[in-house]
């Protein structure tokens, strides 16, 4: 029989498939074995694109990673630049929320995360913010986004009324809110970054008499 012109497996469809897995189950029940049964193959055939599961849960975290965009800090307006790095940054996870856990570890030294966080430090010291403030801004502003995408608040109600209804008289409301998630989470995103950029605006006009707000 001839060899097939296309190779069955490739890291980008095994990438792809354990993402799609973890997605649907969780990140916890990712392993090899399960990999493979879901792509059709034996775990044997996965070891000679990727040796260990680690490194498929890195190459999911690169192709992640290289969504987010901090290309406004390029502008100048350290805010501009901010804001659109947290928006970019949640796009890219929020499509994702059970890999989220993978990432929060910390920037490690994959390239796609060091390249934004120097972006982000560069962009904001440039501007003016001393180091150790624009490490913290850096800091809180993924804390921000990371919360953001880790669960849903509004999917965590249930959907029938009476289960607030007589216990908790100010969550009538409550079981509404499933419906309407999406807009609600992204909208409290935004409620969110507006508050904590709004803080660092005014925290940057103190800065120093010479500093002009972007």
């Amino acid at each position: 029989m001839a060899r097939p012109k296309v190779p069955l497996l490739s890291r980008e469809r095994i990438a792809d498939a354990a993402l799609a897995l973890i997605d649907r189950d969780g990140l916890t029940e990712l392993s090899m074995r399960k990999l493979a049964a879901e792509l059709g193959v034996q775990a044997a055939s996965l070891y000679g694109h990727y040796p260990t599961k680690d490194e498929v849960l890195d190459d999911i975290a690169r192709g992640v990673m290289a969504r987010v965009d901090t290309s406004a800090f390029e502008s100048g307006d350290w805010l501009a630049g901010l804001t659109g790095w947290a928006r970019s940054y949640r796009a890219a996870l929020v499509r994702h929320p059970n890999f989220v856990p993978y990432l929060a570890s910390g920037p490690g030294t994959r390239e796609e995360n060091l390249r934004a966080a120097d972006a982000v430090h560069g962009g904001l010291v440039s501007a003016g913010w001393p180091p150790r403030e624009a490490t913290m801004i850096g800091a809180a502003t993924r804390y921000l986004v990371m919360g953001s995408t880790m669960g849903s608040f509004s999917r965590g109600f249930e959907d029938d009324a009476q289960v607030y209804r007589d216990r908790y008289p100010h969550l009538d409301q409550a079981h509404l809110l499933r419906a309407k998630a999406d807009e609600i989470d992204t909208e409290s995103f935004e409620l969110a970054l507006t508050a904590f950029t709004d803080g660092l605006r005014l925290r940057y006009e103190r800065l120093s008499p010479t500093h002009v707000a972007h």
